[in-house]
């Protein structure tokens, strides 16, 4: 039997990129650091994933196993010695931490003389995830591409927070989308009938970063502004949509300019997944969702990425730059992220135009810096 290795046994990786292996007739076999999720791994013998909305399913998940990727390194290695696909859900920021790890391992292959090389894909929400992955890889065993392909995906699927007491089960949305080169494989793609083969990544990941996770976290931030607690109720309620429209009109335009898209097509893209977000089965929270904003507001994410390159273009992105600002605002207790953002903000209230750089990757001479400067002044 084919064996898949992925890193990130949380809710994303069993309900969503796990359940697609699985269902290829993969074994497959989850890493993670958190001890008490590996164990329950271990012990169990199957899980469900809950797909709710359109045509609802459940899945039982069988032929799965763990193992500890901090406390168990060796265990890591003979895992990756012996997979076929190695995969990642863990979040682009920690793909640098796993990368030596997954070095290691792909030394031991070669030392082993596995056959055939193995395909290692990033499933995160960021462009080129798996670039990063590999260069990082390659950093510490340089002759990593003797044994392993690396290949970029997109991904699309919300898994929203579980409910208590769920155990291993995941509940999702029905919809979902897993685009991956196919270009590093030539005419030997692995085998998994959920995974959709493109030459040219970049026009979906953009569109889907652009779309998706720039109208969830819009979404998200306006929500929270007008009090409101389940990502389905702030999209129902009209101030919130509109803002959230106006938002992703933007990044449409960005998208039929630079990629071509017919703009009827991209419409349609932004309904159906408005029409996601709104779903009344998910119960996904606004406080989930605006988790992070440093990350989100960062150079490159959803709404600097696409605010940033119409700038550039003589545009002038109003609704991307309201949605920063709201941002800025986000105050969930607990998230580690935003309780920093505000100690920066009230650090620097006399001069933010510093920040505007630190935090945005948008200095003083680029286009969007003025108007970045005014929403930062005002936050």
């Amino acid at each position: 039997m084919k064996k898949a290795l992925h890193f990130g046994a949380g809710n994303i990786g069993r309900g969503f990129v796990g359940v697609l292996l699985h269902e290829a007739g993969y074994e497959l076999v989850f890493a993670d650091v958190a001890a008490p999720l590996i164990d329950a791994l271990n012990e169990q013998d199957s899980y469900t994933v809950h797909e709710v909305g359109a045509a609802p399913r459940d899945i039982r998940v069988t032929g799965f196993s763990g193992v500890n990727s901090a406390s168990d390194p060796e265990g890591l290695r003979r895992q990756i010695v012996e997979a076929d696909v190695v995969t990642t859900a863990v979040g682009p920021t920690v793909l640098k931490i796993i990368a030596p790890a997954i070095a290691e391992g792909l030394r031991a292959r070669a030392e082993a003389g596995t056959l055939g090389k193995v395909a290692v894909m990033a499933c995160e929400n960021a462009i080129n995830a798996t670039d990063g992955l590999a260069a990082a890889i390659r950093e510490a065993y340089p002759e990593a591409d003797d044994v392993a392909i690396f290949a970029n995906t997109a991904v699309d699927r919300i898994v929203p927070q579980q409910e208590q007491g769920a155990g291993l089960d995941v509940t999702v949305e029905t919809y979902y989308e897993w685009a991956v080169e196919s270009t590093p494989f030539g005419d030997d793609v692995p085998d998994v009938p959920g995974i959709t083969w493109v030459e040219d990544l970049a026009p979906y990941i953009t569109r889907k970063l652009y779309t998706v996770n720039t109208g969830h976290a819009a979404t998200a931030y306006f929500g929270r502004l007008a009090g409101l607690h389940k990502i389905s109720d702030a999209l129902a309620d009209p101030g919130v949509r509109a803002r959230v429209e106006t938002v992703l009109a933007e990044t449409k335009q960005l998208l039929v300019e630079k990629f071509g898209f017919a703009p009827e097509t991209q419409q349609e893209y932004i309904e159906k997944i408005l029409t996601r977000f709104a779903n009344p089965h998910l119960p996904d929270t606004v406080e989930r969702v605006g988790r992070a904003p440093l990350r989100k507001i960062s150079a490159g994410e959803r709404f600097v990425g696409p605010a940033a390159e119409l700038a550039e273009h003589g545009h002038r992105p109003e609704a991307l730059v309201a949605a920063v600002g709201a941002a800025l605002a986000f105050d969930a207790e607990g998230d580690p992220e935003a309780e920093e953002l505000r100690r920066l903000l009230e650090e620097s209230a006399g001069d933010r135009g510093e920040l505007v750089e630190r935090l945005t990757g948008v200095g003083p001479q680029h286009p969007l810096h003025e108007q970045l400067a005014e929403v930062f002044a005002a936050a």
